[in-house]
């Protein structure tokens, strides 16, 4: 039986950073671990068919997640080598440096953090201190996407808000085109960057439907995984750590079929407790994007271009030909970061807008647009601090564990989704763009209150596909992994993804993560600075 010195479970954001990092080393032997298959289908190339990955069981895990007593919705996942940067959005933000100042003391502080973001980026805008230039993540800032993108920016300014070209070079109120892990017209995933560049290491060996039933722990040590692949199932030891790389819903999952989280919690599922971890799965935070969405007065968009069978025809022949149109663009056109009140020091909120309008959603299908011409915004509470769970159900790891939500339930988040909301309808009333719409649809003018805008925020909003903190670092015994990303308790077993995150650290979580892994490799090698070093 072959034995590595490092088995990585997943090929996601983190994953493929650490294989990729890990194995410059010509004598680390690692093996990485993906449950889903290659990246082959064509619609992961092609950004705005993100959609149709994401709503596609082959290709995105669907876990059903509680939103109320009686409510539910699907949180996905990607489900292929790339892991959810093969399906995701593609806005690239790498936060604040403020966002990262509760991580110093742990040693994951902006000073570290931005060390990893220069070295691993390739940013079309040049070399500042905050982003890099030549790393192996190329990116773009798009611009060329139709008229009322723009003046949605000029809105912006009326509004008061700094127009940028890069929106995460300051943190005061700003709007701009947002940087995409896009280029040439093409979604560039984890894969694309650091995976597939170095597939001929003779060190490296990727395993695709790999489905890692649990963690092995001999004497209290992680020596391996066992492992569902092609109707049987198998060991994959490792002589050095098991990484898990899975994300903040799959990681805690394993972990408790594994035998390690809440005692209670794993009795009740039938699993003999190998650790009593509170924790894990504990301290869920997702963000909450509420929607606004108007009718136009006149034509415009992308609605004619995108939302019938002839337009798609149309921007799919211009994209083939040219890597350009409306489907070479990120989820949504435009971004802002923005106070949901005047007073306060700096952003709390942040925006997404897009020339479009999707129809009501059906079950089953993919993303559709509206047939006439509308403007669509989502609004989300930046750091919010409401907490969700995650909880195993079933011994039989096959089984979706139980996700509560949780959205908006503290004085906090609903409080500036409210205000939030509000400014947001502001924005619309505001010249050029209040000269440009009609009327409002989505949720409508007869939702006022605060009660109504919160309802209409969790029972018409999107998930933003965010979720982390469900094993999360700190100092003390009560977190479930310590500054090195260590779990607590296992030897020979570390998290390298979004649940070691305690806190939001910006509106969008791919790119965190991505530099959260890049400085792990240095951790796990014993070339990072310890906790505290880095300011």
């Amino acid at each position: 039986m072959d034995e590595y010195d490092y088995v990585i479970v997943g090929a996601g954001a983190a994953g493929c950073v650490l294989a990729n990092r890990l194995t410059e080393d010509p004598g680390t032997r690692v093996l990485l671990l993906e449950a889903g298959g290659w990246d082959r289908s064509p619609f992961v190339r092609v950004p705005k068919a993100f959609s149709q990955l994401m709503d596609d069981t082959r290709t995105a895990w669907h876990y059903p997640a509680a939103t109320g007593p009686h409510t539910r919705e699907t949180w996905q996942r990607g489900r292929m080598i790339g892991g959810s940067t093969s399906v995701n959005g593609m806005i690239w933000s790498r936060g604040a440096a403020r966002d990262w100042a509760p991580l110093a003391p742990l040693g994951w502080g902006w000073p570290a953090i931005r060390q990893a973001f220069q070295q691993l980026e390739d940013h079309p805008l040049g070399p500042a201190p905050h982003r890099g230039v030549g790393g192996p993540l190329r990116l773009s800032v798009t611009t060329d996407t139709d008229p009322l993108a723009e003046e949605m920016v000029h809105t912006g300014v009326e509004m008061g808000w700094r127009r940028v070209d890069d929106l995460d070079a300051d943190d005061d109120e700003r709007i701009g085109y947002p940087t995409a892990t896009i280029h040439g017209g093409r979604r560039v995933s984890a894969a694309d960057a650091f995976l597939h560049p170095v597939r001929r290491r003779p060190n490296l060996t990727v395993e695709v439907d790999a489905v890692v039933l649990r963690v092995l722990v001999e004497g209290g040590r992680a020596v391996g995984v066992r492992v569902a692949h092609r109707g049987q199932e198998v060991d994959r030891l490792a002589a050095g750590e098991v990484l898990l790389a899975a994300g903040a819903l799959a990681t805690p999952h394993l972990l408790q079929v594994s035998g390690i989280g809440p005692a209670d919690t794993l009795r009740a599922a039938g699993v003999p407790v190998l650790l009593d971890r509170p924790r894990v799965g504990a301290g869920l935070r997702e963000h909450r994007s509420i929607v606004l969405q108007h009718r136009l007065a006149g034509p415009g968009g992308h609605n004619a271009r995108l939302g019938g069978g002839l337009g798609q025809a149309r921007a799919t022949l211009r994209w083939l030909l040219t890597r350009g149109g409306p489907l070479a663009l990120p989820v949504l056109d435009l971004a802002a970061h923005i106070k949901s009140r005047p007073d306060l020091d700096r952003p709390d909120a942040h925006l997404l807008m897009a020339p479009f309008s999707a129809a009501p959603p059906r079950p089953g299908r993919a993303l559709e647009l509206e047939r006439e011409p509308g403007v669509m915004c989502l609004g989300t509470v930046t750091r919010p601090d409401s907490e969700g769970s995650l909880a195993i159900t079933d011994a039989d790891p096959r089984t979706p564990p139980a996700i509560v939500a949780n959205y908006l339930t503290t004085a906090h988040d609903r409080r500036v989704a409210v205000d939030l909301f509000r400014r947001m309808r502001e924005f619309f009333a505001t010249g050029p763009i209040a000269e440009r719409v009609e009327a409002e649809t989505v949720p409508g003018p007869a939702t006022r209150t605060e009660a109504e805008i919160v309802e209409a925020a969790v029972a018409r909003g999107y998930c933003g596909y965010h979720a982390i903190g469900t094993c999360a670092m700190g100092v003390d015994d009560d977190h479930v992994v310590d500054p090195e990303l260590r779990v607590r308790g296992v030897d020979g077993l570390r998290v390298v993804d979004a649940s070691v995150l305690p806190v939001m650290v910006a509106g969008w979580t791919s790119a965190p993560v991505t530099a959260l892994a890049w400085r792990a490799a240095d951790v796990i090698r014993g070339r990072a600075d310890g906790p505290g070093d880095d300011g």
